[in-house]
């Protein structure tokens, strides 16, 4: 079957997009707060055969800016962070083939709880869930969870490779026929086919037997977006969908290959894990319309939303330097959040020792620097040249609006793409891993822990 690409909207249970200006477009929705909103945006969705609508997020709003949170409200600075996992479930309602992705910590959560939880919506969704599996990495969020401070980075990620190990050895404790269902005979189920889990570890103890069933899918599909070295190396043991964000071609072709590379050295086949660039589409009828919506939209973005979102993403008050002072290297690695952001910086700026200013410039945080624009030819033509190069196998579709930025994607860009032979004309199936040409796992030969 030839290559095609996968698709995935870039969500948040929150009152603005992954871009904290959105709610200030005058064609965004207000009205997050309710389930057709989401709903909405989950029929739109599903008329372009997206593979998944998958929510983004954190367990606390920005509030590392000046240890405070009156500017994250006054602003709209994704200050409203609903329950993504109960979001969800809203949309899932309202469609019938896309698949339905949430993240959830393995930072602060319980294995079992995040096992069932997902195991759940899967199940409710008819075998179309997928988890986002993420490492909480700011002090808010380590506070709102009765934490001191975050945990190390690295140690983030190993107490999350033990973590998958107790989620994936409960999802693996029920053989597919353990239910029976036999009312003439009076016999519910097949005891002998469900294992209780045992595990003892550095971090978790839990024991099972866990307690729901096997999907039609088998297990929700897994998510993750590690972009620094202990984060690639996670992803390429557990994930099957990796989010990435390069800005260029050549960024992007170089990621995608050592990515697969890793997962390669797991021992896993590169082509079952798929791995989507995050993108920011502003299209319409021509490319002289489109321009003028960008024009509108990089209106919208203020100075605070970016050293807000800095602050929090790197776990360090931006507004404790002044603009124009440099930081130090002791104050450069002790940025514990997303080091990928900081080392960024220093590589495109050229600059050893950035400045608050030089942040601001070079991350395009809170921004839309990097938006692709133009008429559904100047788009598609962008993202056909990033797919056939082998810089990723499909995209994450972020919004500047909501939700006509996704409705003008799926209406104008989709098409092009499935004249072009790119995209699929629809659904291969219902569950999420045959949409999206991954294999159902078996039951893994299971061992309690010693």
């Amino acid at each position: 079957m030839t290559r095609q690409m996968v698709m995935v909207g870039f969500l948040q249970a929150q009152n603005c997009t992954n871009l904290a200006f959105s709610w200030r477009h005058p064609e965004s929705r207000l009205d997050f707060m309710t389930a057709d909103y989401y709903q909405e945006i989950g029929r739109i969705l599903e008329r372009g055969k997206f593979h998944m609508g998958f929510f983004d997020d954190r367990l606390a709003m920005p509030d590392r800016f000046g240890d405070d949170h009156v500017h994250a409200v006054d602003h709209g600075i994704r200050c409203v962070k609903m329950d993504p996992v109960a979001v969800l479930m809203a949309m899932g309602m309202a469609t019938k083939r896309l698949g339905l992705g949430a993240t959830a910590s393995t930072t602060y959560y319980e294995p079992f709880h995040i096992a069932r939880q997902f195991a759940t919506v899967d199940l409710m969704t008819a075998g179309r869930a997928a988890w986002n599996v993420v490492t909480s990495l700011n002090d808010g969020e380590a506070h709102n969870m009765g934490r001191d401070g975050v945990m190390e980075h690295d140690s983030r990620y190993d107490r999350a490779d033990e973590f998958m190990e107790v989620v994936l050895g409960h999802w693996n404790s029920w053989d597919d026929d353990a239910l029976v269902l036999d009312r003439a005979n009076g016999r519910f189920g097949d005891g002998h086919k469900v294992r209780r889990l045992d595990h003892v570890g550095p971090n978790f103890k839990s024991r099972g037997p866990f307690t729901v069933p096997r999907s039609p899918q088998g297990q929700p599909v897994i998510i993750q977006a590690g972009s620094s070295g202990r984060g690639r190396r996670f992803a390429a043991r557990w994930s099957e969908v990796i989010f990435a964000a390069a800005h260029n071609l050549a960024h992007a072709q170089a990621g995608y290959k050592a990515q697969k590379d890793e997962i390669a050295a797991a021992g896993r086949d590169p082509e079952q894990v798929k791995m989507c660039n995050l993108i920011l589409p502003v299209v319409a009828a021509t490319k002289s319309e489109a321009e003028d919506k960008m024009a509108l939209i990089e209106k919208l973005p203020l100075e605070v939303d970016t050293l807000s979102l800095l602050s929090e993403a790197l776990n360090f008050d931006f507004a404790s330097k002044p603009m124009d002072e440099a930081f130090t290297d002791n104050e450069l690695r002790g940025m514990s959040g997303i080091q990928t952001i900081r080392d960024s910086v220093i590589r495109v700026s050229g600059i050893a020792n950035p400045t608050v200013r030089d942040f601001a410039k070079f991350s395009g945080r809170g921004r839309a620097d990097n938006a692709i624009v133009g008429g559904p030819k100047e788009v598609a033509d962008h993202l056909e040249e990033m797919f056939v190069t082998r810089g990723c196998d499909g995209f994450v579709v972020s919004a500047a609006y909501v939700p006509g930025n996704y409705a003008d994607f799926v209406d104008l860009v989709i098409p092009e793409l499935q004249r072009r032979g790119l995209y699929h004309l629809d659904y291969a199936g219902e569950t999420l891993r045959e949409n999206l040409g991954l294999a159902r796992p078996a039951i893994d030969a299971w061992k309690p822990r010693k």
